[in-house]
């Protein structure tokens, strides 16, 4: 059996290669994965819907493909991991981020990521922990409580996507679902030291029904956490491509892994510390001002930039609520037709900040939404106005570290940084601007600040330039690697 040291540092692409090779079966590989998630597990709280009969059996399935002869998918036998929000397959639980009252609901379909996935040959082992309906960036909900930092447990991993961070930053798998609303992939991904990727909008299919346009307003994504870029453009490989069921999902191929061999040298890197609105805590703020230099090293010309975005960091967190708010009507509408009233019988289930939203939501006319999407365009034509003359925008991920976990399944970001008043939800995370525009943009580990917490740097890219992206974020990882960072989390307490 694999030890968890070595299981560990895999990653999925050498996972892939070892099954290929016939060196490892998928049923020793998934078996590992059971065995470590339940030592480890429980002292994080990352995986909350375990679905090991299941994967055990697909495990088998795997490994007589292998011994037919079979051709072999990009992830064939590889342990990965699914969130619990609007992410389905066939049969599991699904909870949209631990709402008590949708504990026992069983999905009946796929989301892109299950269905791709399977189709490349990984093997889902369990669901990962988010908020109520997706709508914040930490990681905590009433019926499950909060996913722990593997780097400090007793900080918050961020989110929504924080139990996919926290599973793939300790090692638990390769690979986890992310889904990207407002930052969603890449907040986790920066607290939890990992590499967390969302695409251009359409790169990645997402098929929603009554309504085929539902992840426009913000831009809503799905896309791979890792702990290397490699696995990360090879997740891609299989979750990108076109789906005629979604009517954004864009044509066209993209080479992640041959990106990863470009190089930046003589690109051009716009540095904002800041977006130009955001109050940023200093022990960020140093550790990307060290790290954005590793481009300069890489023969990139890098400057330092001052963007025109004309709101206020509040007016624009305050947007994105709104926007998303108005989505978590949608879902709640049909919560209702399953008997599940979020809103009456069944709304203790659901934390105060997000009621808040709804109500607003609720008294929007038709021009507050047009109006809204006027403020957006003014975010787009000020990122549009830098990207017209720099190749990337390099900025911190986010303005703040892992806050403490609350007792009560409440936790949130902090309310201030250097003095400013901040939107706890969301208003701490350099993130959503990207949802606003649809650039591609990834979160890379920068460094670490005091007490060894993880500090992420972004890089966004032009339009459609995802091979650019990826191109970057791999330069960066061999000027800087990060995964000796891990064996703080390898060595943690898993005491709960």
């Amino acid at each position: 059996m694999v030890l968890y040291n070595e299981y560990a540092r895999l990653g999925a692409a050498q996972m892939a290669l070892l099954v290929r090779r016939r060196e490892i079966s998928p049923v020793e590989l998934v078996e590992t994965a059971i065995q470590v998630i339940e030592a480890r597990n429980p002292s994080l709280n990352a995986i909350v819907i375990s679905g090991f009969d299941d994967a055990r059996k697909r495990a088998r399935e795997a490994e007589a493909a292998v011994a037919r002869g079979e051709a072999l998918g990009h992830l064939h036998g590889v342990p990965v991991a699914m969130k619990d929000c609007f992410d389905f397959k066939p049969g599991w639980v699904n909870t949209f981020g631990g709402v008590p009252a949708l504990r026992d609901y069983v999905a009946s379909n796929y989301c892109n990521f299950a269905e791709r996935m399977e189709r490349a040959g990984a093997v889902i082992v369990g669901k990962t922990n988010s908020p109520a309906l997706g709508f914040r960036g930490t990681c905590d909900n009433y019926l499950f409580g909060p996913t722990r930092n593997p780097f400090n447990t007793t900080k918050n991993s961020g989110g929504s996507s924080g139990g996919s961070g926290a599973a793939v930053a300790d090692g638990l798998v390769p690979l986890a679902e992310g889904t990207d609303g407002g930052g969603s992939i890449r907040i986790p991904a920066s607290w939890c030291g990992v590499y967390g990727y969302k695409a251009s909008f359409g790169r990645v299919p997402n098929v929603t029904r009554p309504n085929a346009f539902a992840t426009t307003s913000p831009y809503i994504y799905e896309g791979p956490i890792t702990r290397t870029v490699e696995d990360a453009a090879l997740g891609m490989e299989v979750l990108g491509g076109y789906d005629a069921r979604d009517p954004n999902s864009l044509d066209g191929s993209v080479d992640y892994l041959g990106a990863l061999r470009r190089g930046i040298r003589g690109r051009k890197i716009a540095y904002s510390p800041d977006y130009g609105i955001f109050p940023i805590d200093p022990r960020v703020r140093k550790v990307v001002d060290a790290a954005v230099k590793a481009f300069a090293e890489l023969g990139a010309h890098v400057e330092e930039v001052k963007l025109a975005i004309p709101y206020a960091q509040k007016e624009l967190s305050d947007l994105w609520c709104r926007f998303s708010a108005h989505n978590a009507l949608q879902a709640i509408a049909y919560f209702k037709t399953l008997g599940v009233d979020l809103e009456g019988k069944d709304s203790a289930g659901l934390p105060p900040e997000l009621h808040h939203w709804l109500d607003i939501a609720r008294r929007q006319s038709a021009q507050d939404w047009l109006n809204d999407h006027h403020m957006r365009t003014g975010v787009y034509e000020a990122i549009e106005a830098v990207m017209a003359h720099y190749d990337f925008l390099v900025t911190p991920t986010l303005a703040a570290l892992p806050v403490d976990n609350a007792t009560d399944g409440n936790t949130v970001g902090p309310r201030e940084i250097n003095g400013e008043a901040i939107d706890p939800l969301i208003g701490w995370c350099c993130t959503y601007i990207q949802n606003y525009t649809g650039h591609p943009a990834a979160t890379v580990p920068a460094g670490l600040a005091e007490g060894n917490l993880p500090v992420g740097m972004q890089i966004a890219g032009r339009r459609f330039a995802d091979e650019d992206v990826f191109a970057a974020s791999a330069a960066f990882e061999r000027a800087r690697p990060w995964t000796r960072t891990y064996d703080i989390c390898a060595g943690r307490s898993l005491a709960t």
